[in-house]
């Protein structure tokens, strides 16, 4: 990695912190909501003790950077300890800003979308949020899962039982955020143009790929399998697609079979020519 890609990564991991702590400290605390993950708990600490989310959070953190040391590699800890210092930071100097209002769900809105921001701009750089955002870079590394939705898991466990502090109206604004929060991360790190892989299996499978190639301009990979029951041979074309091909794909397909069989699945990102291209850090 180049000293500039170094000074951009930073650049965004202190940005990401300043989002996310603008998030907790304008929208969420003031409101009474709550947030998931190690965040979550901090703010509940502070709720019922007052107990400073800049200083619990920095504890809270240290810890599961110890856990995820095993886990992550070495860049990645370092820059997250880069983002988790100047979160602290960051909740320390804007305490003292607020946004009070009567539509909590204005608050959570802006909230979620901060803090998606923030979280997005972090992971951008490398690094993580610490808390549940280690668990989830954990699930996806050795899981597959895909990093938002795992933050969501994650952050579930904790705001759920929060209804004990602020109520279930605040804990139900309180997951709109995290929705919100996880809809703005999976923009940030996957982009607006979600692919789709499709596998198809068809008789006609020449015919479906000459049209596929000639209104689709995407490339087809050819695969052969064997039916087990009756061990007959089958052509199976694999394509990747974006989402906004996909009606026009399966109309391709039923002109030639009806009766064709095709699996859709979402995929998480493309590396490679016509896609993302892949930039080395070395």
């Amino acid at each position: 990695m180049t000293n500039k890609e170094w000074g951009f990564n930073f650049l965004k991991i202190i940005g990401g912190a300043l989002v996310f702590s603008l998030a907790v400290n304008v929208f969420a605390i003031p409101n009474d909501l709550g947030e998931g993950g190690v965040t979550g708990l901090t703010m509940l600490l502070y709720y019922l003790f007052a107990w400073s989310p800049a200083l619990t959070t920095l504890f809270f953190n240290g810890i599961l950077l110890i856990i995820g040391y095993k886990f992550l590699d070495r860049l990645t800890i370092i820059l997250t300890i880069v983002a988790v210092s100047f979160t602290s930071l960051f909740l320390q100097l804007t305490k003292s800003l607020a946004f009070h209002t009567d539509q909590t769900i204005i608050a959570a809105i802006s909230a979620g979308a901060l803090m998606g921001l923030g979280m997005g701009l972090i992971m951008q750089g490398g690094g993580t949020t610490a808390g549940s955002a280690i668990l989830a870079k954990i699930a996806n590394k050795f899981l597959g899962w895909n990093t938002s939705y795992a933050l969501l898991f994650f952050d579930l466990i904790v705001v759920v039982p929060s209804v004990v502090v602020i109520g279930l109206q605040n804990m139900l604004f309180t997951i709109v955020s995290l929705y919100v929060s996880t809809k703005v991360l999976d923009f940030i790190l996957e982009g607006y143009n979600p692919k789709k892989s499709v596998t198809i299996i068809s008789e006609k499978y020449e015919e479906i790929a000459h049209d596929i190639d000639l209104y689709l301009s995407r490339g087809i990979t050819l695969l052969h399998g064997q039916g087990y029951y009756l061990k007959q041979d089958k052509k199976i074309l694999y394509i990747i697609i974006s989402k906004q091909q996909l009606l026009a794909l399966t109309r391709i397909v039923n002109q030639h079979d009806k009766k064709a069989f095709f699996i859709i699945h979402d995929v998480q990102s493309v590396i490679g020519e016509g896609f993302t291209k892949q930039i080395s850090s070395e």
